[in-house]
């Protein structure tokens, strides 16, 4: 597995390496509650789809990149317009209620999409692509939002994709898959720093 990243790492062009250091500079901007987080994440986000489409046939993270691009629009108008009368958005939490409407959302579809797709393309690795890409669209408006629980939701889909890569032989991206999990734990404690001092462990959204 070694030799094959580094084989891998070796192959690398231009467009595989700005892909990779915009994605990481837009995670981490993201974990510092960074707006500029989203001008980095569009550029990488449109490049990546592109390489998930043509290289690994993985058509549902394409169409997710170019969701990305979209929000990253949102998020950074969000972020920058709804903080202009304070230093910044302020991180909020949810309710249960909410995430389990999210569930219910977000299962259902990753199963839909999944069987859609195994049964009339020929995508690889459907249902776990499915999963993915449904609850990465759903966790995206939550950073966007600054809804403090997103960095759970990252942890558990950047480690299926990591899987998800691995199998695909996109070791690289594996590997920067297991980088955003340590990102994710790392704003994960920022974000909960930043609620605890704003109100006493972060405005709840109702």
């Amino acid at each position: 597995m070694l030799q094959s990243l580094l084989t891998e790492i070796q192959a690398l062009g231009l467009l595989d390496w700005i892909i990779t250091a915009t994605a990481l500079v837009y995670v981490v901007l993201a974990a510092r509650e960074n707006a500029w987080c989203w001008a980095w994440g569009a550029v990488s986000c449109a490049l990546w789809g592109y390489v998930s489409f043509t290289q690994y046939d993985l058509w549902l993270d394409a169409l997710l990149q170019v969701y990305y691009v979209g929000m990253s629009v949102y998020g950074l108008y969000h972020w920058v317009y709804k903080s202009a009368d304070q230093a910044q958005l302020p991180v909020i939490r949810w309710p249960l209620k909410r995430h389990l409407i999210l569930f219910a959302v977000g299962i259902p579809l990753s199963l839909l999409f999944g069987y859609l797709f195994a049964a009339y393309t020929p995508a690889a690795a459907t249902y776990l692509d499915a999963f993915t890409t449904v609850f990465a669209v759903l966790t995206t408006y939550l950073v966007a939002r600054k809804v403090l629980e997103n960095w759970y939701y990252w942890i558990v889909i950047d480690v299926a994709l990591c899987y998800l890569y691995a199998s695909r032989g996109a070791l690289l991206f594996a590997l920067l898959m297991v980088v955003y999990v340590g990102i994710a734990v790392w704003g994960l404690g920022r974000w909960r720093a930043a609620a605890a001092g704003a109100s006493r462990g972060g405005r709840v959204d109702p």
